[in-house]
């Protein structure tokens, strides 16, 4: 079962329900995106997430329909529209790829391709300035460290699960997973 009592929206979709899962329709026209290679800013992706400060751990296992070019699903950790990062599956080029955005002012990406999965997992680990990034296909646990990056130590975050489609009509991912702990 799926709590959402206490977590918030950054640019709510216009569908979802929460239940035995949180199920996504995404909106069309949604991406996190500052400037780098395609020279535009985008912060209409959708976010529901709670407010962390200090160390913690988030995990989500979420499954996508994907069917066009970028769209996505996964993490994200979010200090204002500058300083975020986000993770998880991203569809390019018709193929599911672990994906990592850290943004600081500008963003850069990093993809490995993944086998087409039903479902992945993703964890991120604030400890001190650093986050730690992990996935896991199918039903392995996050384990694979995908990403070791900087991130603010004592500053407030929202921290939660993301999904977006820049490029097509929108689509439905189930995330049946979403745990933060603290400490």
């Amino acid at each position: 079962m799926i709590d959402v009592t206490g977590w918030q929206w950054l640019n709510e979709p216009k569908s979802w329900t929460a239940g035995d899962a949180l199920n996504v329709r995404t909106d069309p026209d949604t991406d996190f995106w500052r400037i780098t290679h395609y020279g535009f800013i985008r912060d209409t992706g959708h976010v529901l997430a709670r407010e962390v400060s200090g160390d913690f751990r988030l995990r989500t296992r979420f499954a996508g329909a994907y069917t066009h070019q970028y769209d996505q699903a996964g993490a994200m950790l979010r200090i204002d529209a500058e300083n975020w990062i986000k993770t998880g599956v991203e569809y390019v080029d018709g193929r599911q790829h672990a994906s990592v955005v850290v943004t600081r002012g500008l963003s850069d990406w990093s993809v490995t391709p993944i086998a087409d999965a039903d479902q992945v997992s993703i964890e991120i680990e604030r400890s001190g300035d650093t986050v730690t990034v992990r996935y896991g296909v199918g039903n392995d646990e996050p384990t694979t460290m995908l990403r070791l990056a900087y991130y603010p130590p004592a500053v407030p975050t929202l921290a939660g699960v993301m999904c977006a489609s820049p490029d097509g009509p929108g689509y439905t991912v189930a995330f049946d997973r979403l745990e933060l702990t603290t400490g």
